[in-house]
């Protein structure tokens, strides 16, 4: 099968996002000059520079209380910085609990009960029992083709390991089972790895 995303693909679902998958979840966390918090997960979500340690996301559709954004990307034009929160596997219907069209006035660690903790580096919260955190500086927004396709981009400033991730000096990753998202309504988690050496190693 072959088709033009512009033409159509004639199937009862999308399958694009079936095909770019498993993708990491960033569970971005905002504050806004309001002083208002936001807890949202976004999938089209990864790491993309080593030094200084970069991360990007991309939010994808609008709100009518947010104007041509949602709450996440609308926070980070007035703030600056965000949170991205890692998760696992056992927070995962917290997690979606947060991924309502909430009202920007909605605090979504409240409704899904989640214990919050301040960062370190940035005067934004984050999700306290995550595994990892990573605290950002916002390098640029790039607005993308399409209605409300932003991609935002964050330097990491400040890292949080939760101590029971950290196996024999490693981020053990089977230790709290990392979400990732697949196509349509489904999700997987990470429940073993394996190694590869790249040639001339």
């Amino acid at each position: 099968m072959f088709y033009r995303p512009e033409d159509g693909h004639g199937l009862p679902h999308n399958p694009f996002n079936a095909i770019v998958t498993p993708r990491p979840i960033g569970w971005i966390s905002t504050r806004g000059s309001d002083g208002s918090e936001n807890l949202a997960p976004y999938s089209f979500f990864n790491a993309v520079a080593y030094v200084p340690p970069q991360v990007m996301f991309s939010s994808t559709s609008a709100k009518p209380d947010r104007g041509d954004t949602k709450d996440s990307v609308a926070n980070i034009r007035e703030t600056g910085v965000f949170c991205v929160n890692i998760v696992e596997y056992a927070m995962r219907d917290v997690m979606n609990k947060t991924s309502g069209p909430w009202e920007k006035e909605v605090d979504e660690f409240d409704l899904a009960g989640i214990e919050r903790a301040e960062c370190d580096t940035i005067p934004c919260p984050r999700v306290a029992a995550a595994p990892a955190n990573l605290e950002c500086k916002l390098t640029q927004i790039v607005q993308l083709p399409g209605e409300a396709n932003f991609a935002v981009f964050g330097e990491v400033t400040g890292i949080h390991m939760r101590d029971d991730c950290i196996k024999d000096g490693m981020f053990d990753v089977l230790s709290f089972q990392p979400l990732t998202r697949l196509g349509y309504r489904d999700y997987s988690r990470i429940t073993e790895v394996f190694s590869l050496k790249r040639p001339g190693e």
